[in-house]
């Protein structure tokens, strides 16, 4: 499935005067990235907290994209940003190359009430010979709430190339986290249909405007933290030195995000349970961790003795509820209506639950809303999917029920990351996605964060949950951690994503 590209040849245009520009040797454009070191702090702030409907979000066209979702994020534990200059002469700034997301912002000189605004590089159009006024007011969805600012127009420089007249947002209120940050702003690398504002991303201009022939940019980011080159992204293709053996490709399974399917998620060699009918992925540079369904992350945090949260509704399901479960899947009843069949879970719920998405450990606050699944309806499908996967291991009843009583135990950290014992980390299981047909596996030393903290080291697993139901869900987030461990060349010609195993 998977074959080379070959690498092709920038196509040049015709600048006037200042705006000329080279390309490197082998005709691709290269943007050099760095690479920060993670703390304590940027992994103790949840991440990718929830996600909403396209529609639920003011700044977006109601006619569109209406089954589409959007999560929310914030970008504390972005590790690779790289930098870009707007205006002429250019101004610079060091943005995340975000997969996630699709519109550029930066704060903006009018920022003054906002304290983190003070401690970036901020945009200053009055000293850009090159600037368009636009002065649309936007809002750009966050995990906190809404970042604010306005549209305006300005050319771009990326590496070596300048794009013309590239719409941006000047961000004049920030939340308080960008003060932390070690970057100024985002640059989104995603499509069209998710930009707020339905502004065009840089790199659709980019192809536009002819800077490069061919549709695809690729991504490789160092794992060496003492290296001083922390990653590089390539528009036009791909460089050959960045990975081993050949690329498997997969088709988008929609557009928006950079989405594709996954399989089943292995921990071992033993499956998961949820995602062997499928689910979706959605490849994002802009997060350092893995995100994906509460029932997956709490069997990996039990086999890697991650810490979590001990929930009592998950216990008492389980107590209460065990036998009927493990007998009604024996006798062949739809786990799908399990659930309801015994009464923790509503018909209405299977109705009305895609309305608002938000992880398990945000549904503690359900009041008896009819847009949210109870939390032991919630349990219960999870309880379920972990005594099926335990079912095709051949494991007796009271063992499996030990094991699924112990997951509820180590249900994902909803305020933070789960700690694990740096001394155990050789022991660990391979966690192995499925994709394509194809295995890719991630090693302990690959998914477990080492973090520096005074003279010793504290170590967290690189797991993180969201829940997002069907249709759109089950859904993971495939971050850095994924990223590193295998060379990705995003695909527009041909809309696609393609891994290989990174060098």
């Amino acid at each position: 499935m998977g074959f080379k590209y070959m690498l092709v040849v920038m196509c040049l245009w015709a600048w006037s005067g200042s705006l000329a520009f080279a390309t490197s040797d082998d005709g691709l454009m290269r943007v050099s990235l760095k690479r920060r070191n993670l703390d304590i702090n940027s992994l103790n702030a949840p991440r990718i907290k929830e996600a909403v409907h396209l529609r639920d979000l003011g700044s977006v066209d109601e006619n569109c994209c209406k089954e589409n979702v959007v999560y929310l994020k914030n970008y504390l534990d972005a590790q690779y940003f790289g930098e870009i200059g707007i205006g002429s002469p250019p101004q610079y700034f060091n943005v995340v190359f975000d997969t996630g997301s699709s519109n550029l912002w930066v704060p903006s000189s009018k920022c003054i009430f906002s304290i983190a605004c003070y401690f970036h590089s901020k945009y200053r159009s009055r000293i850009s010979s090159t600037y368009t006024e636009i002065g649309i007011p936007c809002k750009i969805p966050y995990d906190e709430g809404y970042i604010y600012g306005y549209f305006s127009k300005d050319n771009v420089k990326v590496g070596d190339v300048v794009i013309k007249d590239q719409e941006f947002s000047e961000i004049t209120r920030a939340t308080l986290a960008l003060l932390a940050l070690p970057f100024d702003g985002i640059l989104g690398l995603g499509f069209q249909d998710i930009s707020v504002g339905k502004v065009t991303p840089v790199w659709y201009n980019m192809i536009e405007q002819g800077h490069i022939c061919d549709k695809v940019f690729s991504l490789w980011l160092n794992q060496d933290p003492m290296a001083k080159v922390g990653g590089e992204i390539v528009f036009g293709g791909i460089d050959f030195s960045h990975f081993r053996g050949d690329h498997t490709y997969v088709p988008l399974s929609q557009k928006g995000y950079w989405q594709i399917e996954v399989g089943d998620v292995l921990l071992a060699n033993n499956s998961t349970g949820l995602c062997e009918g499928g689910c979706s992925a959605i490849v994002d540079s802009g997060t350092s961790l893995i995100a994906g369904p509460t029932s997956v992350v709490a069997q990996i945090n039990h086999a890697i003795g991650a810490e979590g949260y001990v929930s009592f509704e998950c216990k008492n399901i389980i107590h209460n509820y065990g036998d009927t479960i493990w007998e009604s899947l024996i006798s062949g009843l739809n786990p799908d209506i399990l659930c309801v069949d015994i009464g923790l879970c509503s018909n209405n719920e299977f109705h009305t639950m895609d309305d608002v998405i938000e992880t398990v450990v945000h549904n503690e606050s359900w009041g008896g809303s009819p847009t949210r699944e109870s939390p032991f309806c919630s349990f219960c499908n999870m309880i379920v999917v972990w005594i099926q996967a335990q079912l095709k291991q051949s494991n007796i009843k009271e063992k499996v029920l030990k094991y699924v009583d112990e997951l509820c135990e180590k249900l994902p950290n909803p305020v933070g990351q789960s700690f694990v014992n740096c001394n155990s980390v050789a022991a660990m299981p391979h966690i192995t996605f499925t994709i394509g047909n194809n295995s890719f596996p991630l090693s302990p030393k690959q998914y477990i964060l080492r973090v520096k903290e005074g003279c010793s080291t504290v170590c967290y697993g690189g797991f993180v949950a969201v829940d997002v139901p069907s249709p759109q869900g089950p859904l993971w987030v495939l971050g850095n951690i994924f990223l590193g461990a295998y060379h990705t060349v995003f695909d527009y010609g041909n809309l696609r994503i393609g891994f290989a195993e990174a060098a």
